[in-house]
């Protein structure tokens, strides 16, 4: 292996997302390698890391003793493949969500990782948000009070996918976020969605999710809709926060209910904006992560346990989906400590979810 302190990382995939990482690696600590099986993938690579070996495929990357790690920016169903090959030989990786589609490939990716001693990070970019990051300390220090629910709508006239639905095209960002904000795994889910476009392709999907302490959750998600929103909001037992992912806002409302004379009555104060870090963008910072870990060893935030649990949740929601929103339940082991100190995550074996 080559030095620690200074590793270095290939990226595979220089496509819609891939670029990004290109870019943003290259610009943070720079890129040994690119594979791309195109050849405007390949130019593209080129231009982002002139100093980058580039290749059509990653037999190179793998076979070579000196790239500590890669960083995988393809198509979700080839993510298992490349990282298990990645893994086994001897590289840390890194996988754009979600982990893999199939469920039963995502934990074997996890103990595979385990077995050779290697990091598996996955992509869940919201997490290195630092309005999120700073909206999980508020809770973490009571500011909030209890987490009564948390909302979360992404939507937009977008782009229209054909071959995945909404579902799981925008809803891991939010449920990954929602866990790490809540402490814990959901026991209940149910989802329902519309095919307006294509049939048997989702164009928006409502999800809920219950958790053991009372807390719920709702996440609506669409690139059906007239206008853009991505709006996340955090109904807690003293005061509520919203974030708006557009305007870059993170918002603490002085807002509750009271009871008098065991009558509610509502509360309002004003809104107060929070500041919150705007050095690094969520990309640097999720890529700058990435690299810290490869040098330490240390488990990464949004390890490969995580992106099992957040699959787990998709797999659940479509099938409650698949059922007319027919309940669905899960183990609601916790995922971490309500600090959500990623040490203490624990992979969980058992088979994802059934009906009830």
């Amino acid at each position: 292996m080559a030095d620690r302190t200074t590793p270095r990382i290939a990226v595979l995939g220089c496509g819609g997302w891939g670029k990004n990482i290109v870019r943003t690696l290259e610009s943070v600590h720079g890129v040994a390698a690119v594979v791309d099986p195109t050849e405007e993938g390949r130019a593209r690579a080129a231009e982002l890391a002139p100093r980058a070996d580039i290749y059509a495929e990653p037999g190179p990357v793998f076979a070579d003793p000196t790239i500590d790690a890669v960083m995988v920016a393809t198509p979700a169903e080839t993510h298992f493949d490349l990282a298990s090959r990645a893994i086994e030989a001897g590289k840390d990786a890194y996988v754009e969500k979600p982990l893999t589609t199939d469920l039963d490939e995502a934990r074997r990716l996890v103990t595979l990782a385990e077995e050779h001693g290697r990091v598996l990070m996955v992509g869940h970019l919201l997490e290195y948000h630092p309005a999120i990051i700073t909206l999980h300390e508020m809770i973490k220090n009571g500011e909030l009070g209890e987490v009564r629910y948390i909302v979360s709508n992404r939507l937009n006239l977008g782009k229209v996918r054909t071959e995945e639905n909404a579902l799981w095209s925008f809803a891991p960002h939010d449920i990954a976020v929602i866990l790490r904000l809540i402490g814990e795994n959901p026991e209940r889910v149910v989802a329902t969605g519309g095919s307006f476009l294509t049939p048997g392709i989702a164009d928006a999907t409502v999800t809920q999710l219950a958790f053991p302490s009372g807390s719920r959750a709702h996440v609506f998600v669409s690139w059906l809709h007239p206008f853009k929103e991505q709006m996340l909001v955090v109904v807690g037992a003293k005061k509520m926060a919203s974030f708006c992912d557009i305007n870059k806002q993170l918002v603490l409302h002085d807002q509750r209910v009271d009871f008098e004379k065991g009558q509610p009555v509502p509360v309002k104060g004003e809104g107060t904006p929070v500041e919150f870090d705007q050095t690094q963008t969520p990309l640097e910072a999720e890529v700058q992560h990435f690299i810290d870990r490869v040098g330490d060893r240390a488990r990464p935030l949004t390890d490969g346990a995580s992106g099992v649990r957040v699959l787990e949740i998709l797999h659940a929601a479509q099938a409650s989906m698949d059922r007319n929103g027919a309940p669905v339940t899960l183990d609601p082991t916790p995922p971490a400590d309500a600090g959500g100190t990623p040490e203490t995550v624990v992979v969980r074996k058992e088979g994802v979810a059934h009906v009830g």
